[in-house]
């Protein structure tokens, strides 16, 4: 299982190879992203940012298409949209009302 932390430091990593392989210094890509260039190096380091600051390095590098696609649109497949009505969900439903009652046992019940 990979951790924050591990997922924060490949970010990093491939942010600072991505600006070196395009030969952007750290000073003109923070100066674009309009983020200092300490908050660059901690970014590039793996060190926890905000999504803000991501953001605004993504775009700066113009990878906007790249993190969106990485994304699923979550659009509602046909046939839920046909047992619902056509209405799309707005809201996810609490845990206690996803709970469904199992049929499975543990096989003590006794069927005389």
């Amino acid at each position: 299982m990979v951790t924050s932390r591990q997922v924060e430091l490949e970010i990093g990593q491939r942010l600072a190879r991505l600006r070196l392989a395009r030969n952007v210094t750290q000073a003109t890509l923070a100066e674009n992203a309009g983020i200092g260039v300490r908050t660059l190096r901690r970014l590039e380091a793996g060190e926890p940012s905000t999504l803000d600051t991501f953001l605004r390095v993504a775009t700066a590098l113009d990878l906007e298409e790249a993190i969106l696609s990485a994304l699923p649109e979550g659009d509602i497949r046909p046939i839920e949209r046909v047992s619902q009505r056509g209405s799309e969900r707005r809201r996810a439903s609490p845990a206690s009302e996803r709970a469904t009652k199992s049929t499975w046992t543990w096989g003590d019940e006794v069927d005389d």
